[in-house]
Order: structure tokens, then C-alpha cells, then sequence
């Protein structure tokens, strides 16, 4: 007979782990490990948009963002069976993302590339533009969104990963430390710093903001 006391188990930590996301990409992981494939296209699936948008921010080509995420793709692929879930999954594919975006960035100094207005128009070309707006706000949200994307162009490499990484991807400290192999307190620094810089850059604007 059973304990008319007793108490069915707590299904708290059971739906809290299936909400983490962490949780289900770990999982996924494990069963690429494996050679699972359809595994694999659901992280793609998953996590696709974010990779780009990070080395698309980072580089400022949208298609050699989509051709280095591929690449970082097949890398995760390639590296699965060294892979251990001793960290976050999202700090293991941003650690992949970001050794191949300093690559690819050295590489670029070595050769001319589009200029950032032939690649602005092309990012916003590619994007659908969902928002119903006035024509002069329009050209303003335009002009603003190319003044701080040349600001983050001309940041020194660590700042603007550290930037994107914590103000586009949201990611804590402590997880953009790991993935940039630094000290939580030098990632504080970094940004600290980024954010000086691009304070000063967009001045003209933030000015105008206030009047």
C-alpha cells in the first residue's frame, strides 16, 4: 500500500532541466558524438543565426559570414569526438567561432575588401526590413546603424568580440571569459574600454540625442 503521506516527487528540476537551453544542446552534442546527423542539423538549426550575426558583426561581409559559418560548423562537426561537455555548449561554439574570425581577420589585412557602405548596403539588402516606418526616420535609423558599425570597426579586435559577444549575443561575463580565454575582470576591462571609444565615435549623435 502505498504512503498515503508520502509525496509524489518534485517535477521543478526536471522542467527547469528541460528548459535550459544548455541542456538540449549538450544532449544533441552527445549524439553527434556518435555521428548523429540529424543531431547536428538541429544545433545548425539552432544556433545558425547567432554564429552569423557574431562574425557578421565582427568581419562586416554577410557572405563570408555565411561561407566562416559553415566552416564553423564543419569544425564542430570535425571536433565532436573531442568534445566534453565541461562547459557550456554555446561557449565551446563561440570559442570555435572566434579562433576562426581572428583567422579570417588576418587574412583580410593582407587584402583589400569591400568598403563598409558596399557592405552595409548589402547586409540590408539581404534583411528583410519588417517595420513600417517614415522615410526620414528610415534614413536616420540607416545612418545611425552604419555610424556605429564604422565605430565598431575601428575597435581593437579583443574589445569588439568582447562587445558582440555581451551586447548582441547577451552572454554573461563569465562565459565571454572562457570563450576569449580571459579573466572575468579583463572582459569588464575590455568593454569598459569599447564602450569609452565608441562613446567618443558616436558623440555627434548621442549630442544630438540630448538636445
Amino acid at each position: 500500500m502505498k504512503d498515503a503521506d508520502a509525496t509524489p516527487p518534485s517535477s521543478e528540476s526536471s522542467k527547469d532541466d528541460v528548459e535550459d537551453p544548455n541542456v538540449q544542446d549538450v544532449e544533441d552534442m552527445l549524439r553527434v558524438k556518435e555521428g548523429d546527423v540529424p543531431s547536428f542539423e538541429a544545433l545548425v538549426a539552432r544556433h545558425k543565426s547567432s554564429v552569423i550575426g557574431t562574425i557578421y558583426r565582427m568581419l562586416g561581409d554577410l557572405d563570408e559570414s555565411h561561407d566562416l559559418a559553415q566552416r564553423v560548423f564543419i569544425r564542430v562537426w570535425s571536433s565532436a569526438p573531442r568534445y566534453q561537455p565541461s562547459a557550456k555548449f554555446t561557449t565551446w561554439l563561440f570559442t570555435i567561432t572566434k579562433n576562426l574570425v581572428y583567422n579570417e581577420s588576418r587574412r583580410r589585412k593582407r587584402r583589400p575588401h569591400y568598403s563598409l557602405e558596399a557592405q552595409e548596403e548589402e547586409f540590408h539588402l539581404a534583411m528583410p526590413d519588417t517595420s513600417v516606418v517614415e522615410p526620414g526616420d528610415a534614413l536616420l535609423h540607416q545612418e545611425m546603424q552604419q555610424a556605429i558599425d564604422a565605430a565598431m570597426e575601428k575597435l581593437p579586435e579583443r574589445q569588439r568580440m568582447a562587445l558582440v559577444l555581451r551586447r548582441f549575443e547577451h552572454l554573461p561575463y563569465d562565459e565571454i571569459a572562457k570563450t576569449m580565454d580571459l579573466t572575468v575582470s579583463s572582459v569588464k576591462s575590455l568593454l569598459f574600454r569599447a564602450r569609452l571609444q565608441l562613446r567618443e565615435e558616436l558623440r555627434s549623435y548621442l549630442e544630438e540625442d540630448e538636445t
